[in-house]
């Protein structure tokens, strides 16, 4: 299992449901259909699995930064609310 490093210092086991989550999520936000939507958060979560496949260790930061430019390969809004959504919302 892949460790996380979270903003606070502590780590967690690496959960691609929750990133899958949050980039479907940020999809909607910016009125992606739900077929759409879900293709794009596998996709993305896809992308970061195999990121992180070789690494014993990441941030969440990092994780999030990648996801976003991932996701601005599929759509370039939901990737500008993916990376700011705690200061849209």
């Amino acid at each position: 299992m892949k460790h996380v490093v979270k903003r606070r210092g502590h780590t967690e086991g690496f959960d691609d449901k929750k990133l899958y989550a949050s980039i479907y999520s940020a999809c909607l936000v910016v009125r992606e259909t739900p077929e759409a939507s879900e293709l794009v958060a596998e996709k993305v979560t896809k992308d970061i699995t195999d990121w992180i496949a070789n690494k014993p260790e990441v941030t969440s930061a990092d994780i999030r930064r990648h996801a976003a430019e991932f996701l601005h390969v599929y759509n370039a809004d939901a990737a500008y609310s993916y990376m700011h959504y705690r200061t849209l919302w």
